[in-house]
């Protein structure tokens, strides 16, 4: 996977993420059920956890891409009955 964005030939400011990094942030997002400002610093987290020097996008980013990724952000409702 490929964290940093590719330059797109578009003018204007470059993407400095890939879409795979802002998926996989938001995907934790929905799985750990956070607001974003909480999901940056989960990331930023993992990243250091796993001694990867990689910037983390911030709440703004994360925020701004939400609305044209193509991932489905919707959490699974689950079933605790088994909890009972």
């Amino acid at each position: 996977m490929q964290w940093e964005g590719e330059p797109n030939g578009r003018h204007g400011c470059q993407q400095k993420f890939s879409d795979a990094a802002i998926r996989t942030c938001l995907m934790l997002k929905v799985l750990f059920r956070l607001p974003l400002r909480q999901t940056t610093g989960l990331i930023g987290s993992l990243l250091e956890l796993a001694g990867l020097d990689w910037d983390v996008p911030d709440f703004s980013t994360l925020s701004r891409r939400m609305k044209t990724a193509e991932i489905d952000l919707e959490p699974v409702a689950s079933n605790r009955s088994h909890l009972s």
